[in-house]
């Protein structure tokens, strides 16, 4: 049998240093927010032909250093920037006309982002996730028990804060995809939550003389290899999009760090939380009695 219980503290420690050096980059730098939250330009070019998207990326850096950039349909290449005016997509359309053969018909959007769609989005989104948060409580505390539900949304602001923290650690550009990212992951996280608390619910049935970390191990133990294994399945899924869909890696970034992340905290800090909270009851019980 697995003793994860026992190191409990050794996983939330990995945890804290990443979480309190992503907080320490967002409060000195801030996240690099993209121009779905500052507002900016985005502009989509018709190659007519699959083009070198490295070679095109050096012409754009040098006029937008903190463009995000992705191929569509293979054929047009789309930029978003924030510092993106018009005399630069002039500038910018004239070397890719000399350097790629470019007509003049080639650009075939050009549009202006408000910052108020973000700050609308990211309102929307968080009480999108205060409801989804509320109502998986309740469900887990029905269900199951409220030392399951704290445990379990415990488990899920981990993963929220670590994959924020890696935007935030490696400067990587925050769009609206990831908002859509952060809400799949907590809905991928709390499935494989609940399949471990619903293992230690059973055992604790037929363990009743036995401690909440032996029931946890034991429930760890039998699920440790469906957990790991569905894991694997579906980033290596995630993975294969995001090298080969360029188009969809705002969305599949965020998600590959997020499912991984929610992998670990299902086993390393869900789990241990419920045995520190059940402990933590027992010892109250006491005290009273």
């Amino acid at each position: 049998m697995l003793k994860i219980i026992e190191h409990a503290k050794i996983w939330i420690t990995l945890s804290l240093i990443v979480i309190v050096v992503g907080l320490g980059f967002m409060f000195t730098r801030g996240l690099n927010f993209g121009i779905d939250f500052k507002g900016g330009t985005q502009v989509v070019f018709n190659f007519g032909k699959e083009f070198d998207k490295t070679a095109v990326d050096k012409v754009v850096k040098s006029y937008a250093p903190n463009a995000v950039t992705n191929t569509v349909n293979t054929t047009e290449y789309e930029i978003k920037s924030a510092n993106l005016d018009s005399q630069k997509v002039n500038e910018i359309f004239n070397t890719f006309k000399k350097d790629y053969g470019l007509s003049d018909k080639a650009i075939v959007s050009q549009n202006e982002i408000g910052a108020s769609i973000g700050k609308e989005l990211t309102q929307k989104a968080l009480l999108a996730l205060g409801i989804a948060f509320i109502c998986m409580l309740i469900y887990i505390a029905i269900r199951f028990e409220i030392k399951f539900g704290i445990a379990a949304l415990t488990a899920l602001f981990h993963d929220i804060l670590i994959t924020l923290s890696v935007y935030a650690i490696f400067n990587i550009t925050v769009n609206s995809p990831f908002i859509a990212a952060i809400l799949t992951i907590v809905g991928y996280s709390i499935n494989d939550t609940i399949v471990i608390f619903d293992r230690i619910r059973e055992n604790s049935k037929f363990m009743r003389r036995s401690t909440p970390t032996e029931i946890a191990d034991k429930s760890l133990t039998q699920t440790m290899s469906r957990s790991i294994n569905t894991t694997l399945t579906t980033l290596f899924t995630i993975v294969a999009v995001n090298i080969f869909v360029p188009t969809v890696r705002e969305f599949s970034f965020p998600l590959i760090i997020g499912i991984a992340t929610g992998a670990y905290s299902s086993i390393f800090i869900a789990s241990p939380m419920w045995v520190w909270l059940k402990k933590r009851g027992s010892k109250k019980k006491v005290v009273r009695e």
